[in-house]
């Protein structure tokens, strides 16, 4: 924690983006039961209803994929295919580090976890304001990476019809089994009742969206597992003297062109540093390309707090919990910053590491937590796609080794059908 003291505030933070409102809730209870009762016919009309698209089929053919691709500007698809492999080298080598485990802790007592693939994955790809490319690199590649052996990925129609190509060709190219044109609320119910064609229901949902999506994802949960839920995107900026202003005022802008809601912060180390990124964020402003909506975000949501100590920034940083997280201080303290700072959903060190490049493509993944919720959770990655399950096998020695002790432990709870199950092994392990 850090006293309040410690902090001054340049300009303050706005007030906090509201979750879903009882509206937002109410229509996607609305959607998802009318969905679940009515099926294909359903998922039809809404798509009908509210994105003007109803195709003879929602899920792309090889000839949708292979258009898709032959309108790309070759070089184009050669910088997908350099971020796919960035993304998938990070993936596999997390893979690597996650083991099966066989450990005998007693003579006759063998004990153990493996790690299983999800068998499906319906993988949301978002496409409203921008066509984000990127976004199945994280989803549909790295689950494919951790050994998924279904993934289907599903992305908003364009107003012209059908999923923009360059996002349909990243799509089918991170390894997407299937890929669905749908969008929203109705996207998410077909998935998880599996209402799309012959394809199966899938076991977990991953992917960002919009607040329809966030709240939908919310009430699948339990049906079907999800990745996290995930609010509008953030960026928080620690800065000293050694910073270059521009950059920190530019980094601040680049995330909040995502969406007029997007918080952004900057803590400085002094006086001096917060004004100077103050000063450039307002001059940025005047050219800036997506100045309208980033303009409303720093206006709305933007706050520069100012410390006198890296002690203090690594306590603030901490404490706002951000989701991308840039430190741009002095090179000698990167080590420093790395091995105390606990609470962020990715970490961007020094001053060549921008959001923008674990957003697109650089290894990391981009879905990640947000509205503090890096205090208990990290973000998407390949662990999320496998479950760790635990297995035991005893022999009669394991069994005399360890039957007294579950025997007095049931007793105590008063629960005699458990003890008498270790009782009757017991019996035979020792005749």
């Amino acid at each position: 924690m850090i006293a309040a003291d410690d902090v001054r505030y340049l300009k303050s933070p706005g007030p906090p983006t509201p979750e879903a409102g009882a509206e937002i809730r109410r229509r996607v209870e609305e959607i998802l039961a009318d969905i679940e009762a009515g099926g294909a016919d359903a998922v039809r009309r809404w798509s009908r209803d509210l994105d003007g698209w109803d195709p003879p089929s929602f899920v792309a053919t090889e000839q949708d994929v292979e258009r898709a691709a032959a309108q790309l500007d070759p070089a184009l698809r050669d910088h997908i295919a350099f971020a796919q492999r960035q993304v998938r080298g990070f993936a596999e080598a997390q893979r690597a580090t996650l083991t099966d485990l066989r450990v005998e802790p007693l003579p006759g007592v063998v004990l153990g976890h493996r790690h299983i693939p999800v068998g499906s994955v319906g993988a949301y790809v978002p496409g409203g304001r921008y066509p984000m490319l990127a976004s199945s690199f994280m989803t549909v590649l790295v689950a494919k990476a951790a050994g998924v052996p279904q993934v289907i990925a599903c992305a908003p129609p364009q107003r012209e019809g059908g999923i923009h190509p360059a996002m349909l060709h990243a799509m089918a190219t991170s390894g997407a089994d299937a890929v669905v044109c749908l969008g929203g609320v109705q996207a998410l119910a077909a998935l998880a009742f599996g209402l799309i064609d012959d394809l199966p229901a899938v076991d977990m949902l991953v992917g960002a969206g919009n607040a329809y999506v966030a709240e939908a994802k919310r009430q699948l949960f339990g049906r079907v597992g999800i990745d996290l839920l995930a609010g509008p995107t953030e960026v928080l900026v620690v800065a000293d003297g050694t910073a270059d202003p521009r950059i920190v005022a530019a980094d601040v802008l680049g995330q909040a062109e995502h969406g007029p809601t997007s918080p952004a912060g900057v803590i400085a180390i002094g006086e001096d540093v917060a004004r100077a990124v103050a000063g450039q964020i307002e001059s940025l402003l005047q050219t800036w390309p997506t100045a309208e909506i980033a303009g409303q975000a720093w206006r709305d949501h933007g706050w520069i707090a100012i410390v006198d100590s890296d002690d203090q920034a690594i306590a603030l940083a901490d404490e706002a919990a951000n989701e991308h997280l840039e430190i741009q201080v002095d090179d000698a303290k990167l080590d420093d910053y790395l091995a105390r700072l606990r609470n962020y959903g990715s970490l961007f060190l020094g001053a060549q590491a921008t959001v923008a490049y674990g957003d697109k493509g650089v290894g990391t993944n981009h879905v990640l937590p947000t509205a503090r919720a890096a205090r208990y959770t990290g973000g998407l990655w390949v662990g999320k796609f496998l479950k760790t399950c635990t297995w035991q096998r005893l022999t009669p020695e394991g069994t005399r080794a360890v039957a007294p002790a579950i025997e007095a432990i049931c007793a105590a709870e008063h629960m005699e059908g458990h003890g008498l199950t270790a009782t009757m092994r017991l019996e035979r392990a020792r005749a």
